[in-house]
């Protein structure tokens, strides 16, 4: 259920949320990406949070930009940084959201809604806004594109497919630096688990029934 309007996001009622959107993806257009966190990649965490907010509530002159701009700040999964890439695109965010005039207020929303948003920085959501831009981010890794998103960046990292002595990790613990498959082991199919709305847990767990089917069909077309 969507949440009532209040007083206290007043300001935000009467933002141009289209003119919004156009500057974030302006902003974004000519941003190095890795395959997996390209702009297409935003716009449909932008499409998920959406809908999650409609759902569960959260307000969208929040959702919106934080959504659009979680990734404004690009750090390779290899890079020793990445654990602050969140904290580090909530600061770029902010700041390109005050230069265009966001009201000042809300900028501490916006804030915490991008730098919690990630898996790695381990930050506890603490709004519903933030709740949504977590599960609409979390959402992307699972289902078809889930699938499509691990394989792409498992490519570009160069990691093999999979482990030969043990592609399933039934033996040994999971380990996601050795190999592209061990990563649904590590994290991928613990997602549906970590999910903070109703809306995003059910489709967690849609998308997740997805991965397990890929993981079932890979087990019998490789070798024995």
């Amino acid at each position: 259920m969507s949440a009532p309007a209040s007083a206290a996001h007043a300001d935000l009622d009467r933002l141009d949320l289209a003119d919004l959107e156009r500057r974030c993806a302006e902003s974004l257009a000519d941003q190095a990406a890795d395959a997996a966190h390209d702009l297409a990649h935003v716009r449909r965490v932008v499409a998920s949070a959406k809908a999650l907010a409609a759902a569960e509530g959260g307000h969208p002159g929040v959702v919106v930009p934080a959504a659009w701009l979680h990734d404004c700040v690009s750090v390779p999964k290899s890079s020793p940084l990445r654990a602050q890439a969140s904290r580090l695109a909530a600061d770029e965010a902010v700041r390109r959201l005050a230069a265009w005039g966001y009201p000042e207020a809300h900028l501490p929303e916006v804030h915490h809604a991008v730098a919690a948003h990630s898996f790695t920085a381990a930050i506890e959501p603490r709004t519903r806004e933030a709740q949504v831009v977590q599960d609409a981010d979390r959402l992307d890794a699972l289902g078809a594109v889930g699938i499509a998103r691990t394989l792409m960046l498992g490519g570009a990292m160069g990691r093999p497919l999979y482990d030969e002595a043990d592609p399933f990790c039934e033996r040994r613990p999971p380990d996601d630096a050795a190999s592209t498959i061990d990563h649904f082991y590590t994290k991928l199919l613990h997602l549906a688990g970590t999910m903070r709305t109703a809306s995003g847990r059910a489709e967690a767990e849609r998308r997740t029934a997805v991965l397990r089917r890929f993981l079932d069909d890979l087990r019998r077309e490789l070798p024995t």
